[in-house]
């Protein structure tokens, strides 16, 4: 079950107070951040230049990784221990086929496909070598989601100058009709605003949020790996559970 991360909640709140706490002590209008033409410009021309080089399955997976950093999946590696540690008392006290009672409750498939594994009887090497492709597979997939978020902070800032640009030759045109060079104007200078503002308040701080959650998973499956490894090889369950815990001491 997901649950809300109050950090990003707080830190975009926290970065909005600022901007417009700024203004306000300068005298200037809020309202005048609003322009509906730049943020088009910057916003759909940053989406567009990611969607550009990105498969779209991998696009629609990162959009997805971007939820995770303001409503992360939960995430609960002391349960995963004791899950791991409990596996090992039932293969210690009445075998291995014991564990296919543990399979329904294994709804994680990772997981469930590292039982199999072991109630299998493959041997704790064989076990890692197959696990291990799995895990590098999944970290390799989230990663290259995770990379539009960097690839957006890249573009948004250079497609706020091209909204920039574009407002000014907007106000080249228009130089014989002093009331329509306001619209320009504000279109040039708002829209850098919004390349430099989407870029390091949102896009890059959510990739850096992102790559910590996917780091988290991958360890967790790690630590599921080498507790079945070790379940395999016949270690006695308190071995294992102190072994997993240096994990995520």
């Amino acid at each position: 079950m997901a649950r809300a991360d109050p950090s990003t909640f707080a830190g975009l709140g926290l970065a909005l107070a600022g901007i417009i706490g700024g203004q306000l002590l300068e005298g200037g209008d809020p309202a005048s951040l609003v322009q509906g033409a730049g943020f088009c410009i910057v916003f759909l021309g940053t989406v567009g230049a990611v969607l550009t080089q990105t498969r779209l399955p991998t696009f629609l997976e990162g959009v997805k990784l971007g939820w995770w950093a303001m409503f992360a999946p939960a995430f609960e590696p002391r349960r995963a221990m004791l899950d791991v540690a409990r596996w090992a008392e039932i293969v210690r006290k009445q075998g291995l086929l014991k564990l296919e009672g543990e399979l329904r409750p294994a709804t994680e498939p990772f997981t469930r496909h590292g039982l199999e594994l072991l109630i299998d009887g493959g041997s704790p090497e064989e076990l890692r070598d197959i696990m291990a492709v799995e895990v590098a597979a999944y970290e390799e997939r989230l990663r290259q989601a995770a990379r539009i978020w960097d690839a957006a902070g890249g573009y948004a800032p250079t497609i706020g100058i091209l909204g920039a640009v574009l407002g000014l030759i907007q106000v080249m045109q228009n130089l014989s009709d002093p009331s329509r060079l306001g619209a320009g104007i504000a279109v040039a200078f708002v829209s850098t605003i919004y390349g430099v503002a989407l870029a390091n308040l949102l896009f890059l701080p959510v990739a850096n949020k992102v790559r910590a959650l996917i780091a988290e998973r991958v360890r967790l499956h790690e630590m599921v790996v080498e507790g079945l490894a070790a379940i395999a090889n016949g270690d006695h369950p308190r071995l294992i559970a102190r072994r997993l815990q240096g994990f995520f001491a």
